[in-house]
Parts: structure tokens; C-alpha cells; sequence
């Protein structure tokens, strides 16, 4: 969803509860000069190139951006100590106009500098969170507002929120050319009450979001809204329940290392950057191998997150986002704390972002590094001498949280021992609702509170994972089951092979997922190969995918083409960096994005591949789930396939029993 316009006000942040202590501290920076690439931008770099943009009078006297961040392409074999590529978007509401501008940060060879002015169409940059609160504003002093919330029993307009929606492709035509917005508007009883349980039904604003005029409000009908309580804060439904301490301890400290951005850990390496639109970002992730440093991934990240909602109602059918394209994960990522957010032996990191205004600010403990106990690797008992060998397993955790209005995401990318990646989404936070009429049936969603509904909507998660299995250059085919056809090699009946289908080129590229044929993905190296003469490779899997269930050629449809696949793949191209394409704000539906590049029909067979990933969830909302939602989790899994040549977890030592009448070796 959008922006939430009382989201953190501009300001030093809170104290994060056991951020300070030096036991779990966040790590200091290196300084500016000392910086690898792949680093997310500290605030002295943001706040230089913000100063140069600032003295182009182009910009005007208002201007307003959306994000800095490392141009990664030009900066992929920059030694640290040197300045880094940037870009930015910057825009003059005044004016109309926007720009993405190119330039550098000073380093031990530059000076910061500004190169190139590339103009972008001015509606399409994303949304940031300072135009969030000024365009809530505007709805709340306007007097057709006022009139329409005084209708409903609203006389207080200080308790209202308002989100800026994104419209694309609900452009109203008669404001064709303008930079908008429509609002979702929700009640609060108290300052303190959760407003998200209070939908105010049949009102919807339509905001120019340049000048934050009131455009348009549409009145679909004035009911009241719900009375019913939806606080979730502690002791709002009785006392609370009690629970055994339950602590995580590790008396000599963690088993990674953290220099800079730079995290090892058992037979694992990977660098942690961060960006404005994606937010945290892993790169140059590598294992192990005895004496031999693998690569496994070049780069690795959530790259954009597609919300459909699938409803009729008047303040719930505009509902289909693209949270990180319109908005920016960045911005939105939380602060975590231990004892809340993480537990056990922590390790932070701290990301800089650009606000709406052009000022930086930290977000503290932006990303989370723990291990975690993850039950049995391994295990068999040999019942013939009644010996046992058993391994536990234990992960690698890098996470960071966005919150995006109503809803919260969690991302969590593990580490195994046994060289598997993982990637746990876990949503919750506030489902959005519409309000219903007494006694209505929720047609198109499921009643979750009085005369609150919660609407069928999805998730779909892009992902962009740079494959460097064993070298830069790998290949990718589809693998799937099927019973053997020859009856003279499948005489029982119940000869099964697997059938793998070579994805040569980008015509081929898209994929759909069948788990009733076991279909993965495997991408192998053109380089190494291991001790059975097969190339050395990684399988992908994709447990989690749903299909669109809206209709052919509507707006929600043509909005998203990614998510008719479950995989996409090309071929590495410098400016091909996001699935649904640079600037989807406000653009022709479908114009651009990994459905348009692979029109291309570039060889996939020793390329620099780049795969897109679409995790997906149907969400059929519970009762249960409401006024907050229990975490849900999703994922992908990246395992070796080949890569080794037998399990590489067999040096991992035996764990001692905690009692004499246990045997674990």
C-alpha cells in the first residue's frame, strides 16, 4: 500500500532499546574514503550531492527528490578509497519537471561532482513520505472535506489520515498530464486509536501532487464509521498472558565477523549495501570451498513488491501498488531493536536516506545479522550397534523490515550450513478494509470486524538475483518429473526421470511454475564442474505462487505483466534494474519491464544472467487476522545442485548431550 502520511516525522530518530550497548552495537562506518562500492551512501555522501543539486537553479526554490543511490553498473570495479557513481531524482513541482541526474561522490581522487540532467517525465517519480503528510494535509483543511467528514459524524479533522494512493491507470482524463494521487481516508476515535480499523467509507480524494489542490472528491455515500474497537496495543483485551522467559545466549560472542559491510561466517562471505528503492541489497556472495573462494551470486534482492486489491467498492478498486516503484523501500524500513524485532547476539547496521525535502536521515539499526538455532541438519541412527549421529543446524540471518502504511514486511535471506540460501517474507501488520453495510454480504472479501471488510487482495514480491555460479558467465534450464515414455526401459510402470529443458534465450525466458511436475530451476556454471563431469550448479525453488485472479485486459492485469510468470530471465543489461521497469508511476500500463527486455532475445547460454523471481500469495482473508495480522511467511530457496561433490556439512563438529542419558555421536 502507500505511504503512511504520519509515518516517522523529520527529527532525530527515538533511541532504539539495546542499540547502545557494545555487546550488540551497530558498527561504526568506515569513513567516506574508506568505503567499498557495494556500501550503502552515508549521510556526508548524500548530503554533497544534495548541495550541488540544490545550487542548479533549475530545480527551483521548492524542490522536492526521491532518493540518491550508488549507480552500480559504472561503479562494479571501483577500488574503496575511490568516489563513487550516483544517481538521483530530483523534481520542480513548480515547474513540472523532474530530472534523474547522474554524478559522484568526492573521493581520494574527485571532488563531488554532478555530470549529466536526463529529464523524466514529471508524474512518474515516486511518492515520497514528506508529500505523504503535506497532501493528508490538504484534504484535511479543505471544506469540501470537512463537509463530506461532517457528514459522516466527523467534526474532528485532526483525527483523520489520509494515504496518497497510487493511480496509475485510474488517471482521471480530464487532469491528463498532472502528477496525482487519490486518497484513502480513515477515522480515529482517540489520538492513540489505530485508524486503519476505521475506514471512512465512500469518500475518496483526488489530489494534484505538485500543488496539493483538491482536485476531486468523490462521494459514494455517507455512512458513519464503524464503533467498534481495534486497538491492539497491550492489556486492550484483558490482561496479558503469562510467558516463561525464553533467552538466547552465546557466552563468546557470535560466529560471524563483521568489517564495514563486509559479513563472514562459517565457509560464507557477502556484502550488505542498501539502496533507496529496494532497501537492503546483498552482493559478491561467496563460499568457502576448502582453499577455494566460490561465487554463488553477484547480487541479490527484493526488487519490487506488487499489491492488487481484487474489489469493487469504490475506496478499495484503485488499490494496486507497486510499493517499492512508487514509494521506496529505503525510506520505509524500520528501526529494529533487540529483545523486540531480534534476539540473541546482534549485530546492526545503520542505512542513510533522502527524504522528500533533500535532507538525510539515519535509520538506525536499519539491518539486523544474527544466527539462529534452525533444529536438525542432519540425523540417523544405526539400530543394528545403536550408535546415533546427529548435527544441528544453525543459520545466517541478515533481515530488515518496511512498513508501508497499513501492512509490514519482513525480509529475511539465511545462510546454511549445507550451502542453501533461503529467503523468508513474513508479512502482517494491519490488513486494509473498506467499510459494509449492515447485514451486507462481503462479496468480494470477508467481514473481519462490525461493518468492516477485509478485501481479496495478493502480494507479489520480484526478485532480482545476479547468478554467478562458479564465474560470471552461467546457463539456466527448466527441470521437471515425468514418467519414463519407453516401456522398455519403464516395464514396472514406475520409472521416473528427470527432464531438463535448456532456457537458451530470452524469447524463452519466462517461466511458469507446476509443482504437480515438480518443476525447478537450475543454473549452472559454462566454467567449473565437479568430480561426476557435470557442470556445478544451484537449483531454485519457488514453493509459494499464485496467479492474478482479475480479468484479461483490466487495469490491475496490465499493469503487472511479471506476475503471469513465476521466473523471468536476461540477460545482464546496465539499465534493466527493476522487473516492472524505472519509473512505473503513472505510466503507460506495461511499458516497460523484464516482459519488454525479453523481447530482446539475447543468448541466456553463457550469459551474466539475472534472474527474476515471483514470489506470491493469494491472501483469502481470516477473522483471526484482524486488527493485526499473525505473520505469514513466504519464500524461495536457492540450494546447491552439483555445486559440491558430496554433503559440504560433514566436518561440522558432533553436539555434546546436555544430559548423560543422551548420545548424539
Amino acid at each position: 500500500m502507500s505511504v503512511i502520511e504520519d509515518a516517522a516525522a523529520t527529527g532525530p530518530e527515538p533511541a532504539v532499546p539495546g542499540s547502545a550497548a557494545p555487546r550488540y552495537g551497530r558498527q561504526t562506518p568506515p569513513s567516506p574514503t574508506e568505503r567499498h562500492w557495494t556500501e550503502p551512501l552515508a549521510e556526508s555522501e548524500i548530503s554533497e550531492v544534495v548541495a550541488l543539486l540544490r545550487a542548479d537553479d533549475r530545480i527551483g526554490a521548492r524542490p522536492r527528490f526521491w532518493g540518491v543511490s550508488v549507480d552500480e553498473d559504472r561503479a562494479r570495479d571501483l577500488a574503496a578509497g575511490y568516489g563513487r557513481p550516483v544517481r538521483a531524482v530530483v523534481m520542480n513541482p513548480d515547474a513540472h519537471e523532474a530530472w534523474e541526474v547522474t554524478g559522484w561522490t568526492s573521493g581520494a581522487d574527485r571532488p563531488a561532482s554532478l555530470e549529466t540532467w536526463t529529464p523524466v517525465d514529471a508524474r512518474r517519480p515516486g511518492i515520497s513520505s514528506e508529500e505523504a503528510r503535506m497532501m493528508a494535509q490538504a484534504c484535511r483543511q479543505h471544506p469540501g472535506m470537512r463537509e463530506a467528514l461532517a457528514r459522516r459524524g466527523i467534526t474532528d479533522p485532526s483525527l483523520v489520515w489520509v494515504d496518497p494512493e497510487s493511480i496509475t491507470g485510474f488517471e482521471p482524463p480530464e487532469f491528463a498530464g498532472r502528477r496525482l494521487s487519490w486518497g484513502a481516508v480513515w477515522h480515529r476515535e482517540t489520538e492513540d486509536d489505530n485508524g486503519y480499523a476505521r475506514p471512512v467509507a465512500g469518500l475518496v480524494p483526488i489530489v494534484d501532487m505538485e500543488t496539493f489542490e483538491v482536485l476531486r472528491i468523490e462521494d459514494h455515500g455517507a455512512r458513519t464509521p464503524t464503533t467498534e474497537a481495534g486497538n491492539y496495543r497491550s492489556g486492550t483485551w484483558g490482561p496479558d498472558r503469562d510467558i516463561a522467559p525464553l533467552e538466547i545466549i552465546q557466552p563468546d560472542g557470535p560466529g560471524f565477523t563483521v568489517d564495514g559491510h563486509l559479513v563472514r561466517w562459517q565457509n560464507w562471505s557477502f556484502r550488505v549495501g542498501f539502496t533507496h528503492r529496494e532497501g537492503m541489497v546483498l552482493h559478491d556472495v561467496r563460499y568457502l570451498d576448502g582453499d577455494r573462494e566460490r561465487t554463488v551470486l553477484r547480487r541479490a534482492s527484493i526488487n519490487e513488491m506488487y499489491v492488487p486489491y481484487l474489489d469493487p467498492d469504490p475506496t478499495a478498486y484503485r488499490k494496486n501498488f507497486f510499493d517499492w516503484g512508487e514509494y521506496g523501500a529505503g525510506p520505509l524500513t524500520a528501526s529494529l531493536a533487540l529483545g523486540c524485532d531480534c534476539l540473541g547476539e546482534i549485530r546492526y547496521l545503520d542505512a542513510a536516506v533522502l527524504n522528500g525535502h533533500g535532507e538525510p536521515r539515519t535509520v538506525r539499526n536499519a539491518v539486523c545479522l544474527h544466527e539462529e538455532d534452525a533444529s536438525i541438519l542432519w540425523k540417523h541412527v544405526n539400530t543394528r550397534t545403536g550408535e546415533a549421529d546427529v548435527r544441528r543446524s544453525r543459520k545466517m540471518v541478515v533481515s530488515f523490515f518496511a512498513t508501508v502504511a497499513n501492512y509490514d514486511y519482513g525480509f529475511y535471506w539465511s545462510f546454511h550450513q549445507d550451502g542453501t540460501i533461503d529467503l523468508e517474507i513474513k508479512l502482517t501488520g494491519i490488513m486494509s478494509v473498506t467499510g459494509i453495510e449492515p447485514g451486507r454480504t462481503a462479496r468480494h472479501g470477508r467481514r473481519v470486524g462490525a461493518d468492516v471488510q477485509a478485501s481479496n487482495h495478493q502480494h507479489y514480491f520480484g526478485l532480482r538475483l545476479d547468478t554467478a555460479v562458479d564465474g560470471p558467465r552461467n546457463r539456466l534450464s527448466e527441470i521437471h518429473a515425468e514418467v519414463d515414455p519407453d516401456p522398455e526401459l519403464n516395464p514396472y510402470g514406475n520409472a521416473c526421470r528427470m527432464v531438463a529443458t535448456p532456457v537458451r534465450s530470452e524469447a524463452e525466458g519466462a517461466r511458469s511454475s507446476d509443482a504437480s511436475r515438480a518443476v525447478h530451476w537450475l543454473v549452472e556454471s559454462t566454467e567449473g564442474t565437479n568430480r561426476f563431469g557435470d557442470p556445478t550448479g544451484y537449483r531454485l525453488v519457488l514453493p509459494n505462487t499464485t496467479r492474478l485472479f482479475a480479468a484479461p485486459g483490466s487495469v490491475v492485469e496490465r499493469k503487472a505483466p511479471f506476475v503471469s510468470r513465476q521466473l523471468w530471465a536476461t540477460s545482464y543489461a546496465a539499465d534493466e534494474r527493476f522487473i516492472a521497469g524505472e519509473y512505473p508511476n503513472q505510466g503507460p500500463l506495461g511499458d516497460d519491464g523484464v516482459h519488454v527486455w525479453q523481447q530482446a532475445d539475447r543468448s541466456l547460454d553463457g550469459a551474466e544472467l539475472v534472474l527474476w523471481p515471483v514470489v506470491g500469495v493469494h491472501h483469502d482473508p481470516r477473522p483471526e487476522e484482524w486488527p493485526i495480522m499473525a505473520v505469514h511467511r513466504i519464500g524461495m530457496k536457492l540450494e546447491p545442485d552439483g555445486f559440491f561433490d558430496r554433503n559440504p556439512s560433514l566436518d561440522l563438529p558432533a553436539p555434546e548431550p546436555a544430559h548423560d542419558d543422551g548420545c548424539c555421536h
